[in-house]
């Protein structure tokens, strides 16, 4: 259980393990591979080229990141419109990585960027008629919205009682803008890849692909947060309400067989399933593994109550979803515009800066969680507001 904390009377606390050590040296690396990145310039620190402008950053730390952000929005829509109050403890953390999430995010989407210092031109240079614009305004505005919901959290431990008043009065508008603008950014992320039909693999290109994004997103979004919620619980010894999860997690089977036969029927529909599965080419074998491994055995796992509440059998379960996700944004926005002729490997600087990127976000939600009033259990969260 968590209290509030006051900075006068308690100290800041990490303890240096071997393992934050060797995090630690990643996330020093990859931003120190950063830095060189805007030095030096894409060209001599990426693989991308003109014909492959898109890789690792974009597939990964941008797409990637950001559907596994949708814990924030998923519960929020869950617990505070459906009124699963019950479930109340897991907001924070869920808004906490969504937050991190996000800032790494828009810290790849820099180092992506040719001219990154231009990155704030859609603030007041308008395409209306661009998907990438309405990215951009998304972006911008939930990250400012889940900066508010995350401020309860250093408010309290810093004791400060009025802020901490004014935005409990003004959370609930932020729920709501906090829902509608992560829903429409999920979903606008495939709309990116609507004019790429010439050059994405029928598997994954569709005229619903915003659609499919969306599905995804609430599929991880569950499955995020009893994976942070096994994992922290082994790594940082706090206990494990392997039941409440459980609980929790009863809707996700249905809403992962639900994106699934959206899938199968929107490709079945267009005619594409079975030609393109014959293939026999690492796109139709990409497919199946993201189909089977990401969205049918899990869902098939988690239909069953003693593995919804056995933590281990549980954490299986949520990895193969969130291992899932990030397969298919890899295969949307990489593998599924490979070629034989035309295909992009990723250089050394990319690894290592998007490693970096994950071993600075495990960093900071680790520190946050240890210093600041993050966990609550349900006694201590009815009487806190809600977050998204």
């Amino acid at each position: 259980m968590s209290t509030p904390v006051n900075s006068s009377h308690s100290e800041w606390a990490f303890p240096l393990t071997r393992a934050r050590l060797i995090i630690l040296l990643l996330a020093a690396v990859g931003i120190g591979t950063l830095i060189w990145r805007f030095a030096v310039g894409l060209g001599e620190s990426t693989n991308l080229r003109d014909d492959f402008p898109w890789g690792l950053w974009i597939g990964f730390d941008m797409m990637t990141g950001v559907a596994l952000a949708a814990g924030g929005f998923t519960m929020a829509f869950y617990i505070e419109i459906l009124g699963k109050e019950k479930y109340h403890q897991f907001v924070r953390p869920a808004v906490l990585t969504a937050f991190i999430g996000y800032l790494l995010a828009i810290v790849g989407l820099l180092g992506d960027l040719g001219l990154p210092w231009r990155i704030y031109h859609p603030i007041y240079m308008w395409n209306h008629h661009s998907f990438m614009f309405e990215v951009a305004w998304c972006v911008i505005l939930y990250t400012n919205v889940l900066l508010v919901e995350f401020l309860p959290i250093p408010l309290e431990r810093f004791g400060l009682k009025k802020p901490l008043a004014i935005v409990k009065k003004v959370m609930p508008v932020f729920i709501v803008l906090g829902i509608i603008l992560s829903t429409l950014h999920q979903s606008s992320l495939g709309s990116l890849f609507l004019m790429m039909e010439h050059k994405l693999h029928a598997l994954w290109w569709s005229p619903i692909i915003p659609v499919h994004f969306l599905l995804t997103a609430i599929c991880v979004g569950f499955a995020m947060v009893a994976f942070e919620s096994i994992l922290g619980g082994w790594l940082l010894k706090h206990p494990i309400n392997a039941k409440l999860l459980g609980d929790l997690l009863k809707p996700l089977p249905f809403v992962l067989l639900t994106a699934l036969g959206v899938r199968l029927a929107d490709l079945y529909l267009r005619g594409v399933l079975p030609g393109a599965l014959a293939e026999g080419s690492l796109q139709s074998w990409s497919f199946i593994i993201e189909m089977s491994f990401g969205l049918l055995l899990p869902a098939l796992m988690l239909l069953l109550p003693k593995i919804r509440e056995t933590p281990s059998y549980l954490f299986t379960a949520v990895t193969l979803v969130v291992l899932g996700v990030i397969l298919n944004r890899v295969n949307v926005g990489m593998i599924g515009m490979f070629t034989p002729d035309n295909y992009y490997v990723p250089s050394l600087a990319e690894w290592v800066v998007s490693v970096g990127l994950v071993a600075s976000g495990i960093l900071a939600v680790v520190f946050i969680t240890e210093n600041m009033p993050v966990r609550q259990d349900h006694h201590e969260s009815e009487q806190q507001p809600a977050a998204a």
